[in-house]
C-alpha cells in the first residue's frame, strides 16, 4: 500500500491515531498532541502543500481540538477550503468549519458570501452542505442574509434539500422567533409534502409552535391523526422501518403532539381515542422500539380526556412492563403508573405487589423511581409505612444530593398527612438525626411551633403529654455522638422552655445537660447561644417559682467563658444570664413569663413613637437620615479623583492598555450621476432585526470589549433589497385534505381483542406471595387486589367512577352523576424535576430586638407596650400544618425559551433611622433585661447571625 493507509489516509495519520490510543497517561498523550501541533503548523504554512494534503491536515486538526488543545491557527485554512470548487474539498471545509467555529466567531463574516453562493448551486450536495453550515453558524444578525434563499429552497425538487431547508427554518425560529414569524404557514404546507422525510422534519417545528400556542393549531388534530393512521398501517416506504416497526420516531413525535393538543379538550381527545387504542393493541412489545412507542401511548393517554376503555388498555400495557424481567421495562412501568394514578388512583392497587418488588429491588435507580411513585400516592392511611421506608432508605445512602431530596419529601408528607403529633415528632427526630445538615431551617421552626401550640384544642392534658414526650425523647437523643447543628438548636429550645415544666426533671439535671451540649460543640457559636439562652430560661423559671437556684460548677465556667468570648452575641448573653441570676422573683415574672411563646404581640413597625424624638433632634441641628441608595450614590461621587490627583497620576507609570486609534473619517466621493449608487432599503421581512453599529471602546473597557467591523457607510454586498412578507402567506394549503380519514369504530377495544404478550409469560407460573409482602401491601394499598392473586385472561375495563384522592397536591379528575363530564388533568409533570416549591417570606428590614430599647420601665409592673401599629394575625391552628395543599409541578423544559420574557420586579424595602444616644461603658443591664422580656413574650431565642430566625412563630 505504500505510504497510504486505510480509507485513503496516510500512514502517518493512522500512526498518530494509534499512538494516541496507546498512550498510558494524559501527560504522554499531551506530548504526542503538542508534537503533532508543531508539525501541522509547519506544514500548513508551507506554500507547496497540495489541496488533498490540506484536507488531511484539517482532519488531523479535528483530533487536536477533540483532545482539548487549541487549533485556532488552522481555522482560516478551513474557511478557505469552503471556497473550493471541488465537491469533496468543499464538503470537508464545511465540516471542519461547523466543528471549529461558533455562531459568534469573527470568521463567520467570511463565509456568509460563500454560503449564499452555494445555496444557489445546481448541485444539490453543495446545497445540502451549505444548509448544514446555516444551521450551525448563522446567528441572529446574519439570518436576513440567507433567509430568502432558504425559503426558496422549500420548493426544491430534491427531498433532501427540502428537509434540510425545514430544519434551517426551525433553527432560525429557535434563535430569533420574530425572524420567521411570517413564515409559519410554510410549516403547515410542508406537512402535506409527498416525501415522508420532509413531513417528519416538519413535526419538530410544529411541536414547538404548538407548545407556545395550542389553540391556534386545534384544526390540525384530524390531520395529525390521519398521518398517524397512515404510518401505523405501513403505508410509508420500507426504508422508514426500524426493527420491523413503521417509522417509529415519527409515531413518537405525533403522539407527543396529540398529547398536547388533547389536554383539556374533550372534543379533540375523542378524535384520538380510536387511533391511540389501535396502536396500543397492535404494538409489538418484543423490541425496545416497540416498548418505546407503547410507553409514549401511555403518556398520551394520561394527558387526554379520561376514557375508561383506553385507561384499561393502558393499565394492561403497564402490567406487561412490570412483569418483565428487564429493569429498564420495570422502570418504564413505574414511570407510566405514576402518570396514570393522577387520573385513576385505583390502577396502582392492581399492581401493588409488583410495586413492592420494585421497592425491594437491588437496582438503585428502579428503587428511586418507585419511591417517587409512593410519594405521589401517599395518603393519611399509608403515610406511616411510606415515610418509614423513605427514612430507612435515606439512612442507607451516601448521596447527599438525593438524601436532601428524600428528607424534604419525608418532611412534606409528615406535615400533610401526620396521623398524630407524637408520630410527627418521632419522624422529625429521625430526619433531623440522620439528615439534619441538609434539612431546611424552616422545618425546625415548624417543629418548635408545633410543640409550643400543641394540638390546637383546649386539651391541656394532651398538650402536656406531647411536651413531656418531646422532652423525654430529646434527653435520650442528646447522648448521641454526632448530631446536626439544627437539631441541637431545637433540642436546646425545647429543654429551655419545657425541661422543668412537668417536674419530672430538676433544674440542675437539665442545666447540666445543656452545659454538656455547649462544651461538646465549642466551635459552634449558634448552638452555644441557644444553650446559654436555655439556661437563662431555666434559672428564671426557678427563681420566679420561689425555689433556690444552685449553679453547677460547669455552668459557672460556661458563664465566665461567655463573658470573655470573641463573639459579641455570646458576651451579651453571658452578661444577661449573670444579671438575671441576681434578680428577684417579682422582676423575673415580668421579664420571662412562663409558657408565653404563643402570645400575640403587637408591633409598631413604623416606630411612630419615635417621631417626636426625631423631630426634636432635627430642630437641635441633627443631620437628617439619608437612605442607603442615596448614600451609595454619594460614595461613588466622592470616589472620583480630584484634579490634583489626576495631575499627579499622569506622572506615574500607567499599566492599562493604550486607547484604540480613532478611525479616520471617510468622506464619500462626489458621484458623477445619481444612478451610480442606489440606496439599499431595509429588508421588509425582518422588522425586529437592527443593523449592528460599530463602536470604538474607550480606554477603561478596552480589554473587555471586542473589535468589530464598522459597517456604516458601506454598501451591502449580499441579500435581496426587498422581500415581500405577504407572498408566502398566499401559498397556504389545507392539510385537512389528506386522504384516508379516520374510520370511527363503535368501541375502542372489543372484549375479544387479545394483545400479544411475551412468549414466556404463558409458560410462567405465578410465584407464591410471602406474608411480609401481603402485610406491606395491606399497609400501602389497603390489601392485595384480586388482579394480583389471579392472572387475568382478558382485558379489564376500569371503573368509570374515580375515588377522590387524599392528597390534593396532585390534580384530580372529578366525575359527574352520569359519568360523562370528567375534568381533564393538566399535562404530566416532569418526574425528574425533584425540586420542591420555594416558599418566600418577607423579613422585617430592622432588628426587632432593637425596636424596644428604652421602651420598658422596670418601676411599673406589667407595663403595656405602646404599639399603635398593626397587630399580628392570630397564630394558625395546629391542624393547618397537615392541611392539604395543592401543589402543581411546573415544566422546566420550555420549548421556546426565546419567546418567553420574564419580568422580575425588585422588592423595595424601607430603612428606619435610629436615634443616637450616649452609652455607658460596659453592658446596659436595664436594656438587656427589657430586650429579654420582649424575647420571652415572643418565644424567640435571638441569634447573632439572624435575629429574625424564628419569625414564623409569630403566625
Amino acid at each position: 500500500m505504500g505510504s497510504q493507509g486505510g480509507f485513503g489516509q496516510s500512514k502517518e495519520f493512522l500512526d498518530l491515531i494509534k499512538s494516541i490510543g496507546e498512550a498510558r497517561s494524559k501527560a504522554e498523550e499531551d506530548r504526542i498532541v503538542l508534537r503533532e501541533i508543531e508539525t501541522l503548523k509547519a506544514r500548513l504554512a508551507s506554500p507547496n502543500t497540495s489541496k488533498y494534503k490540506l484536507k488531511e491536515y484539517l482532519i488531523r486538526l479535528l483530533y487536536v481540538e477533540m483532545l482539548g488543545h487549541d487549533a485556532s491557527f488552522g481555522y482560516i485554512h478551513a474557511v478557505k477550503m469552503t471556497h473550493d470548487e471541488n465537491l469533496l474539498l468543499k464538503r470537508t471545509g464545511y465540516l471542519t468549519v461547523t466543528l471549529f467555529l461558533n455562531e459568534d466567531h469573527d470568521l463567520i463574516i467570511l463565509i456568509v458570501n460563500t454560503i449564499q453562493k452555494d445555496l444557489k448551486s445546481d448541485n444539490y450536495l453543495v446545497v445540502c452542505a451549505a444548509l448544514n453550515a446555516v444551521c450551525r453558524l448563522i446567528n441572529e444578525e446574519t439570518i436576513p442574509a440567507v433567509l430568502p434563499q432558504v425559503v426558496e429552497l422549500l420548493g426544491h425538487h430534491k427531498e433532501a434539500v427540502r428537509r434540510k431547508a425545514v430544519m434551517a427554518l426551525h433553527r432560525f425560529y429557535q434563535r430569533a422567533p420574530g425572524s420567521v414569524s411570517h413564515l409559519i404557514s410554510n410549516f403547515r404546507k410542508r406537512l402535506c409534502d409527498n416525501d415522508p422525510g420532509v413531513m417528519g422534519a416538519t413535526l419538530y417545528p410544529l411541536f414547538d409552535l404548538i407548545m407556545t400556542d395550542v389553540d391556534s393549531y386545534k384544526d390540525l388534530v384530524v390531520s395529525f391523526v390521519n398521518i398517524l393512521k397512515q404510518v401505523a398501517e405501513r403505508r410509508l416506504p420500507k426504508s422508514y422501518d426500524y426493527h420491523q416497526m413503521p417509522a417509529p420516531f415519527i409515531q413518537i413525535k405525533l403522539l407527543k403532539i396529540l398529547a398536547v393538543l388533547g389536554s383539556g379538550d374533550k372534543k379533540a381527545s375523542e378524535q384520538m381515542y380510536t387511533m391511540v387504542s389501535d396502536i396500543i393493541t397492535k404494538c409489538d412489545s418484543t423490541s425496545n422500539i416497540g416498548n418505546a412507542i407503547l410507553y409514549e401511548c401511555i403518556c398520551c393517554v394520561s394527558s387526554l380526556h379520561p376514557n375508561p376503555k383506553l385507561l384499561g388498555a393502558a393499565a394492561d400495557a403497564i402490567s406487561k412492563f412490570l412483569k418483565s424481567d428487564s429493569h429498564n421495562l420495570k422502570y418504564l412501568g413505574i414511570d407510566a403508573l405514576s402518570r396514570l394514578i393522577k387520573i385513576s388512583p385505583e390502577i396502582a392497587e392492581q399492581h401493588q405487589l409488583a410495586v413492592i418488588d420494585c421497592l425491594e429491588d437491588p437496582d438503585d435507580t428502579l428503587k428511586r423511581k418507585t419511591f417517587e411513585l409512593l410519594y405521589k400516592m401517599t395518603k393519611s392511611s399509608n403515610v406511616e409505612v411510606i415515610v418509614d421506608r423513605m427514612i430507612n432508605y435515606m439512612i442507607s445512602i451516601n448521596d447527599n444530593h438525593y438524601k436532601t431530596e428524600i428528607a424534604s419529601r419525608c418532611v412534606e408528607l409528615a406535615e400533610q398527612f401526620a396521623p398524630s403529633n407524637q408520630w410527627f415528632i418521632q419522624a422529625m427526630n429521625k430526619v433531623f438525626e440522620h439528615a439534619g445538615d441538609v434539612v431546611d431551617t424552616k422545618v425546625a421552626h415548624n417543629l418548635m411551633k408545633l410543640i409550643a401550640e400543641g394540638f390546637g384544642q383546649d386539651d391541656s392534658a394532651a398538650d402536656s403529654l406531647l411536651i413531656s414526650s418531646a422532652v423525654e425523647s430529646y434527653l435520650g437523643i442528646m447522648g448521641e455522638p454526632k448530631l446536626p447543628s439544627t437539631f441541637l438548636q431545637v433540642i436546646c429550645w425545647v429543654l429551655g422552655e419545657y425541661g422543668t415544666a412537668d417536674g419530672r426533671y430538676s433544674a440542675s439535671y437539665i442545666s447540666g445537660k445543656l452545659c454538656d451540649v455547649a462544651e461538646s460543640h465549642s466551635t459552634d457559636d449558634t448552638v452555644k447561644a441557644y444553650a446559654v439562652t436555655a439556661l437563662m430560661k431555666i434559672y428564671s423559671f426557678e427563681i420566679a417559682s420561689g425555689r433556690k437556684v444552685d449553679i453547677l460548677p460547669e455552668c459557672q465556667s460556661l458563664i465566665e467563658e461567655m463573658l470573655v468570648s470573641n463573639s459579641t452575641d455570646l458576651q451579651q448573653r453571658g452578661y444577661e444570664l449573670q444579671e438575671i441570676i441576681g434578680l428577684d422573683a417579682r422582676a423575673l415574672v415580668n421579664i420571662l413569663p412562663m409558657d408565653s411563646t404563643c402570645e400575640e404581640i403587637e408591633i409598631d413597625r413604623n416606630l411612630s413613637f419615635l417621631d417626636a424624638y426625631v423631630q426634636q433632634s432635627l430642630e437641635n441641628g441633627a443631620q437628617p437620615y439619608i437612605p442607603e441608595d442615596e448614600r451609595i450614590g454619594m460614595s461613588k461621587i466622592s470616589n472620583f479623583p480630584t484634579q490634583e490627583q489626576q495631575e499627579s497620576s499622569t506622572h506615574t507609570l500607567r499599566f492599562e492598555a493604550y486607547e484604540l486609534p480613532k478611525p479616520p473619517v471617510v468622506v464619500p466621493p462626489v458621484l458623477a450621476s445619481s444612478t451610480e449608487l442606489v440606496q439599499v432599503p431595509e429588508p421588509a421581512y425582518i422588522p425586529d432585526i437592527q443593523q449592528p453599529t460599530a463602536s470604538v471602546p474607550s480606554a477603561s473597557n478596552t480589554e473587555s470589549s471586542e473589535i468589530k467591523l464598522r459597517l456604516d457607510g458601506v454598501q451591502k454586498k449580499w441579500g435581496q433589497p426587498t422581500f415581500s412578507s405577504t407572498a408566502p402567506s398566499t401559498l397556504v394549503t389545507d392539510p385537512v385534505k389528506i386522504q384516508n380519514k379516520v374510520t370511527q369504530h363503535d368501541s375502542v377495544v372489543s372484549s375479544s381483542a387479545k394483545a400479544r404478550d411475551f412468549s414466556h409469560d404463558s409458560r410462567k407460573q405465578l410465584p407464591e406471595i410471602s406474608p411480609e409482602k401481603q402485610k406491606l401491601a395491606e399497609s400501602l394499598f389497603g390489601g392485595a387486589s384480586k388482579s394480583d392473586r389471579q392472572q387475568p385472561h382478558s382485558q379489564k375495563v376500569l371503573k368509570t367512577q374515580h375515588h377522590t384522592a387524599d392528597k390534593t397536591r396532585v390534580n384530580k379528575s372529578t366525575t359527574s352523576s352520569d359519568a360523562t363530564k370528567i375534568k381533564s388533568s393538566e399535562p404530566p409533570p416532569d418526574l425528574l424535576d425533584l425540586g420542591e416549591p420555594s416558599v418566600t417570606s418577607s423579613a422585617p428590614s430592622v432588628d426587632p430586638f432593637k425596636q424596644l430599647e428604652g421602651l420598658l420601665d422596670l418601676t411599673q409592673e406589667s407595663a403595656p407596650i405602646n404599639t399603635g401599629g398593626v397587630g399580628m394575625s392570630e397564630a394558625p391552628d395546629f391542624m393547618s400544618l397537615f392541611a392539604d395543599t395543592s401543589l402543581t409541578s411546573q415544566s422546566y423544559n420550555d420549548p421556546n425559551p426565546v419567546a418567553n420574557v420574564i419580568n422580575k420586579n425588585g422588592l423595595g424595602g424601607s430603612t428606619v433611622a435610629y436615634p443616637t444616644s450616649q452609652m455607658n461603658k460596659g453592658p446596659n443591664i436595664k436594656e438587656a433585661l427589657e430586650k429579654d422580656a420582649f424575647v420571652r413574650q415572643m418565644g424567640v431565642t435571638p441569634s447573632g447571625q439572624n435575629p429574625n430566625l424564628f419569625k414564623d412563630l409569630l403566625g
